[in-house]
């Protein structure tokens, strides 16, 4: 019990803050105490549904965590906080209203505000570009961890063992995501598939250029450790993270309207489990849980990618939120259960 308190009492602050602006919101909006504890109960509903579908990207961002300097890990937990709640599940959709709509930073606001249905219709026909670019920087992370030529330790041998052999060859990992884009895109009406191309692409590029930021900065650091600085940056890892973070949280955005097509409503919901996910992240590097289940980040980045095609089938066909969020849970639950046997096997052995 301490443990979750000393881990879990920032969230549980902010989860408190924020449904005490439902709250206020509701009662000011509508007048009425059962209408506001339907919102509450939205709210909740959320928060919740965010925490169960985003564990693996906890288990995801603890494995880059893990390497980070414990200020930057407080900082990931802080400052890029306001990117997960006012970037990804506030501005970010205000962007895509405004930019399909053809409106400013205001006139989206009050379309969010006053015209809630219409905002929502606005957000889902932007489904495919999200789909494209979000299911395309997945992909890229998802991909990058098996073909990592020095990746010894296999879960799905079978399997990891050939997407290894596609990291021998050079950018072997964007030539197949290049093919499934131009595949799915066949199936589409020309425009829908230029788009989904296009945005693809923008993601590939976005993940290339975090990447090449976060080997830059490395090589700074690297190059201050040898002239005798001890401070280590980490900030390409906290901009990676982040990048990463408001990737998985796209497709959350959207499946949110089927709950709520209330801007407000939906940003508190999703903010309050974006902090649990963060503060989950943090216990599960300062727990060593990674180190102790060997299979774990393998289950992750299996759901990852499935997360990945997911994405990008939901431009052909409608995938309710409940199977991503269960594939991604049978994942980890196989990659946990698959350590656990293997950790007790080396223990007899021993």
């Amino acid at each position: 019990m301490a443990t979750f308190f000393k881990h879990f009492s920032g969230s549980l602050i902010f989860s408190a803050i924020c449904l005490a602006l439902a709250a206020a919101y509701g009662w000011s909006d509508t007048g009425s105490l059962a209408a506001t504890g339907s919102m509450l109960w939205v709210v909740l509903v959320l928060a919740v549904l965010e925490v169960s579908l985003s564990f693996d990207n906890a288990v995801v961002n603890a494995a880059v965590l893990k390497e980070m300097d414990e200020i930057w890990r407080k900082r990931f937990l802080t400052w890029g906080m306001l990117i997960a709640v006012f970037g990804t599940r506030v501005a970010f959709p205000l962007l895509i209203v405004g930019l399909t709509a053809g409106l400013g930073p205001v006139e989206a606001v009050r379309l969010s505000l006053q015209h809630p249905a219409e905002y929502e219709a606005i957000m889902i026909h932007a489904h495919i570009p999200i789909a494209g670019f979000g299911g395309a920087f997945l992909a890229m992370v998802g991909l990058g961890f098996f073909i990592d030529p020095d990746k010894e330790t296999h879960w799905l041998h079978w399997l990891e063992v050939r997407l290894k052999l596609v990291g021998s060859i050079k950018a072997g990992e964007v030539a197949l995501l290049l093919l499934a884009l131009v595949g799915i895109g066949r199936w589409l009406p020309q425009e829908e598939a230029y788009t989904l191309l296009v945005s693809g692409i923008a993601g590939i590029v976005t993940f290339i250029a975090v990447e090449a930021l976060g080997h830059y900065l490395e090589s700074r650091e690297a190059a201050r450790a040898l002239a005798g600085t001890a401070v280590r940056s980490g900030l390409g890892g906290f901009l990676y993270l982040n990048v990463l973070d408001s990737s998985f949280s796209l497709d959350g955005v959207i499946g949110a309207f089927a709950l709520s097509n209330n801007m407000i409503v939906i940003a508190l919901g999703l903010s309050i489990g974006a902090i649990f996910v963060r503060s989950l992240t943090v216990l599960l590097v300062e727990q060593g849980t990674l180190s102790e289940y060997a299979f774990l980040e393998h289950g992750a980045f299996w759901a990852i990618i499935a997360l990945a095609g997911i994405m990008l089938a939901s431009a052909l066909v409608e995938i309710p939120e409940s199977v991503t969020g269960l594939i991604g849970a049978v994942l980890i639950g196989a990659a946990l259960w698959a350590s656990i046997r293997g950790k007790k096997s080396e223990e007899l052995s021993d």
